[in-house]
C-alpha cells in the first residue's frame, strides 16, 4: 500500500466540562517533523501524541493543533490573589505613563479587570488531567483514522499515476530497443566511412590499429546495458508500488537511477530517433520525480 505525505484532518469533542477541538495537517518531509501545539498543563499529552503517532506516521511533517476550553458553572469565577496585584500594578503603570505622555485613557471598570486572564486563577493546573487526558488520547484515535484514510486514499491515485509512468517508461525503453538495429547498420557505415577518410588522407597508417581505436568507439556507444538496468528499475519500481510499509525514499532512489540511465541513453545515441526517444524519457521521469516526493 502506498501512503501519501499529505493530509488533513479535524474534530471536535466534549468530556464534562471541558471542549475541545483538533486540526492535523502534513505536507512533504525528508523525514518524520512532529510540530505540536497542545496544552502543557494536561500532564504527559504531548508524549503520549508523539509515541501515538510514531506507529503508523513514518514521513512527513505533520502539524497538530488542540484547543481545550472548560466550561465553568455560574458563580464559579476563582481570583488569582497574586495575578490579581500583578495586574493592578500593570493598570498603573498604564496610567501613569498614558498621564507623563498626555494620553487620556479610560479607567478599567470591574469586568474589564476580571476579564484578564491573570486575574483569573486556573485551576485546571490543580485538577487531576488523567481522565481529560484519556478523553484526548481516544478522540485523538478516531482523528488518526480519519487523516490516514485521507492519505491512503491520495496514495491509491499516487499509485496508479506512477504505474501508468512506469509503463510509458517501458514502452520508450521498447521503441528505443527496436531502433538499435536500424542504429547498428548506420553506424557501421559511419565508422567504415571514417576509416576510409582516415586511410586515404594518412600515408603510412597502421590500418590494423586504426579499425581498432574505431571497434572502441563502438563499444563506448553501445547503448544495450543502459536499456537493460532501464528495465531492471522498471520491474524494481513495480515491485516497491506493491510492498506494504514506506517505500517514498527508495523510489527516490530508483528515479535517480532512471535519470541516470535516461542521460547516458541521449549522450550515446548518436541518432536522432534514438535522442527523441531518450528526451521522451527524460521528461516522463522528471514527472515521476515530483510525484514520488509525495509518497510516504
Amino acid at each position: 500500500m502506498v501512503n501519501s505525505m499529505t493530509g488533513f484532518a479535524a474534530r471536535s469533542g466534549q468530556s464534562g466540562e471541558y471542549g475541545w477541538s483538533w486540526d492535523l495537517r502534513s505536507l512533504n518531509s525528508k523525514g518524520l517533523d512532529l510540530r505540536l501545539r497542545v496544552p502543557d498543563w494536561v500532564e504527559g499529552l504531548e508524549t503520549a501524541l508523539r509515541g501515538r503517532i510514531g506507529r503508523d506516521v513514518k514521513r512527513g511533517s505533520l502539524a497538530i493543533g488542540l484547543r481545550v476550553s472548560r466550561d465553568q458553572p455560574e458563580g464559579a469565577l476563582n481570583i488569582d490573589p497574586a495575578g490579581l496585584e500583578q495586574a493592578l500594578r500593570a493598570l498603573g503603570q498604564i496610567a501613569e505613563a498614558a498621564t507623563a505622555a498626555g494620553v487620556q485613557v479610560a479607567p478599567a471598570n470591574t469586568a474589564d479587570i476580571l476579564a484578564m486572564k491573570a486575574v483569573q486563577a486556573q485551576s485546571a493546573q490543580a485538577t487531576d488531567t488523567d481522565p481529560l487526558k484519556s478523553a484526548l488520547l481516544e478522540d485523538f484515535e478516531a482523528l488518526l483514522n480519519s487523516f490516514l484514510r485521507m492519505r491512503a486514499r491520495e496514495g491509491a491515485a499516487l499509485r496508479e499515476l506512477l504505474l501508468g509512468q512506469l509503463d510509458q517508461i517501458a514502452s520508450l525503453r521498447k521503441d528505443a530497443v527496436a531502433c538499435l538495429d536500424a542504429r547498428a547498420v548506420n553506424s557501421a557505415r559511419a565508422l567504415r566511412d571514417a576509416l576510409q577518410r582516415i586511410m586515404e588522407g594518412v600515408e603510412g597508417t597502421d590500418e590494423a590499429r586504426v579499425a581498432q581505436e574505431l571497434a572502441i568507439l563502438a563499444v563506448k556507444s553501445d547503448i544495450t546495458e543502459e536499456l537493460d538496468r532501464l528495465g531492471a528499475h522498471v520491474d524494481a519500481a513495480r515491485e516497491l508500488l506493491a510492498e506494504e510499509g514506506p517505500v517514498g525514499r527508495k523510489l527516490e532512489f530508483l528515479t535517480q537511477e532512471f535519470n541516470r540511465e535516461a542521460n547516458t541513453l541521449c549522450s550515446k545515441s548518436q541518432d536522432v530517433a534514438l535522442t527523441r526517444i531518450g528526451l521522451d524519457l527524460k521528461a516522463v521521469i522528471d514527472q515521476m520525480r515530483e510525484q514520488v516526493q509525495n509518497v510516504e
